[in-house]
């Protein structure tokens, strides 16, 4: 019996194909504070969400080989609106940090309502990439969101960020907690991928999956 929730490995094929998706220009769209500023539905679109501070922007730098593409920041809910990018026919999404966020407490709520609204309402969303910190696992505000995300039916596949600043000793432990968590969750992806942007890890490997479904 296989082991649940494995790590993606893409044939080489399909990394390089990835590759060549990503060595194509990417560009800021626009940031949208409510469903009536979304672009049309016109193209296959796949968002980023996850906790404050969990290291979205900086992913989205590290994919399309960009540095100052997305904006991030050490403070927690710098990303406010939903941010959109477009690489040829596909729509990258940023979505605001959910839980913590260095903002008024209305603001947050605001940001949290359209997130929401965006997860459960965009027809022509594919998946979802939810980004779990490596370092702690998931959370009880992650579940949370997996579960908007089950009635919403739009599946979901678990990231891992920053395994490069994950104690060794801890990793099994936290790759166990995570399988078991994203277990009780019917839209989750099988397999999962552990990134850090830092050392480049992962990337390639979350290319080839993105350009699968692109």
């Amino acid at each position: 019996m296989g082991l649940t929730f494995p790590e993606v490995e893409p044939a080489e094929e399909a990394l390089e194909t990835g590759r060549r998706l990503f060595r194509r220009e990417t560009r800021f769209l626009k940031g949208v504070v409510d469903m009536q500023g979304l672009p049309p539905a016109d193209r296959v679109e796949i968002c980023f969400a996850g906790r404050s501070n969990v290291g979205k922007s900086t992913l989205i730098n590290a994919l399309t080989g960009r540095k100052g593409l997305a904006r991030s920041s050490n403070t927690p809910g710098r990303t406010q609106e939903v941010n959109y990018f477009v690489l040829e026919d596909l729509y990258l999404v940023d979505l605001p940090g959910y839980g913590f966020a260095n903002a008024p407490v209305e603001v947050v709520r605001t940001w949290q309502r359209l997130m929401k609204a965006y997860l459960g309402g965009r027809a022509t969303l594919r998946r979802a990439f939810l980004l779990i910190d490596h370092r702690h696992g998931p959370k009880p505000v992650d579940e949370e969101i997996m579960t908007l995300l089950d009635e919403a039916a739009v599946p979901f596949q678990a990231v891992l960020t920053k395994a490069d600043k994950t104690k060794e000793k801890d990793r099994a432990d936290i790759l166990a907690a995570t399988r078991a968590t994203l277990a009780k969750h019917p839209a989750a992806f099988p397999e999962i991928v552990v990134t850090s942007s830092e050392k480049g890890s992962g990337i390639d490997a979350l290319r080839a999956v993105i350009a699968e479904l692109a």
